[in-house]
């Protein structure tokens, strides 16, 4: 029973990171707004959003993917979530004394905002967000199935690292797709541009809380 409701609270914890990776305008919804006022296209819009929510995708693979192939050593697991926890305080801590953004991430064509988004989510260091969510699942599945072969772990993981980070993109662009309509429709760049907020310290903060909580549950063996 327990098990079952840490891993539906794991779950959640996916769904709700993207919603806050959604909101935060750092993770590209207001080049989408942007691109469609320009092309004066309503098609823009969906075009863009896809578009973001590709490069976000494969940033989160590119991220989740080297632990799970690591996470078929059962016998390492306390010792990797504790790393990851660790990594993921160390960016946190960075992006709080290093406030300056790459050059490459302040304007943007349009035809490029896959290639943008993979680059910004890298940066901001959102698919760290997800590893220590994602070493809970997999620490869950490995337990049940202790005397199961590598491979049929390693596969569980690979699995279960596109899963995690295709709910996760699915709510972040919801999220953002959500506030880019409505400020498209409705308010326009002029709004956009005069209510610009900057999450760049709670973002930072975010990922600290994160990663302590991964480093935690590693350690307690949940």
């Amino acid at each position: 029973m327990g098990d079952i409701t840490t891993m539906t609270a794991l779950w959640w914890a996916v769904i709700f990171s993207g919603l806050y990776h959604g909101i935060n305008p750092g993770m590209g919804w207001p080049l989408a707004v942007s691109a469609a006022l320009m092309e004066r296209k309503h098609s823009a819009l969906p075009k863009a959003l896809a578009m973001l929510a590709t490069g976000h995708f494969l940033a989160m693979i590119g991220i989740l993917l080297p632990f799970s192939l690591m996470m078929f050593l059962v016998q390492w697991e306390v010792q990797i979530r504790v790393v990851a926890g660790l990594l993921v305080i160390a960016m946190g801590l960075y992006l709080l004394i290093n406030r300056r953004h790459p050059k490459i991430l302040a304007r943007v064509h349009p035809a490029r905002l896959a290639l943008w988004s993979f680059i910004a989510a890298m940066a901001h260091g959102a698919g760290l967000m997800l590893v220590p969510i994602f070493l809970g699942i997999c620490a869950i599945g490995a337990n049940e199935t202790g005397h199961a072969a590598a491979q049929t772990l390693m596969n569980s993981n690979v699995t279960t690292a596109f899963l995690v980070a295709a709910v996760h993109t699915l709510s972040m662009t919801i999220a953002g797709g959500t506030i880019a309509v409505v400020i498209y429709l409705w308010l326009g760049l002029r709004f956009l541009s005069k209510t610009w907020f900057n999450l760049d310290v709670v973002w930072a903060l975010s990922l600290i809380a994160v990663g302590a909580f991964g480093l935690y549950a590693a350690l307690l063996g949940h």
